[in-house]
């Protein structure tokens, strides 16, 4: 059986690599801002769900968050676990499948980690499994990108050099899949990935959301939290809480 284009692609070393340079300081300045705007008090137990290796987990332990991150690869899982302590877990997972002897304040998913699937079906799944998951009033956070500003932006091409290694990136959009093709030599070998991210915009989510239950609460378009614009946005930050 084939697997999911991200469930290969992020447990490469290569990928990795590719997304090296992110910026912490940025990221954590954004979780901050965003558990002081939603008042969550000490110990609160909040889900990361597609943690990558730890990143926004460890600012949301550090925030004194009771945190749990979880992530479909095992290598990043394996890194992220090296920062295991009181208040901050890890653990491998499918975020379309409820854990089902936790429950959580806030579920958290962060920089664009939703829309990886074919159709609305498997967005629902999702949807379900995290409403499972919340407690009684419980929030949900998303952060994905504004679809509208990077269809209407979208790079082509670029070649992005990371420790001798040239990334050939090429980036279209069909309609319904933003798709961005890595291709690069390594090991003696040709490689190539295709990240494929549903384009869902803001009458999307709110027809997803509440579909599954959901009331969206507020909207922001960046990581200082202003107001969203689909115009100008560079991302789409939805608030909701369960029903």
């Amino acid at each position: 059986m084939t697997k999911d284009w991200f469930a290969s692609w992020f447990d490469s070393p290569y990928y990795h690599l590719l997304y090296k340079n992110r910026d912490e300081e940025e990221a954590e300045k954004f979780i901050l801002t965003l558990v002081k705007h939603l008042e969550l008090e000490a110990n609160t137990k909040v889900l990361d769900l597609a943690c990558g290796k730890g990143r926004h987990a460890k600012t949301l332990h550090k925030a004194g968050l009771d945190v749990l991150g979880v992530d479909l690869s095992p290598n990043s899982i394996a890194s992220a676990s090296e920062h295991t302590t009181e208040g901050l877990k890890f653990a491998v997972h499918d975020m379309r499948e409820t854990i089902t002897d936790q429950k959580f304040k806030t579920v958290f998913n962060l920089f664009t980690s939703f829309g990886y699937f074919d159709d609305n079906s498997e967005n629902l799944r999702m949807l379900e499994s995290i409403h499972n998951m919340l407690e009684e009033n419980g929030l949900l956070v998303i952060d994905f990108m504004n679809a509208n500003k990077v269809i209407e932006n979208l790079v082509e091409e670029e070649v992005k050099i990371v420790e001798q290694v040239h990334f050939n990136i090429s980036r279209n959009y069909d309609g319904n899949h933003i798709f961005k093709t890595i291709s690069f030599g390594a090991e003696g070998r040709n490689q190539k990935h295709t990240e494929r991210v549903q384009a869902i915009k803001f009458n999307d989510f709110e027809s997803l959301l509440s579909l599954s239950k959901f009331e969206i609460l507020r909207t922001f378009g960046d990581f200082d939290l202003n107001d969203f614009s689909e115009e100008t946005s560079d991302r789409l930050i939805i608030i909701a809480q369960k029903k």
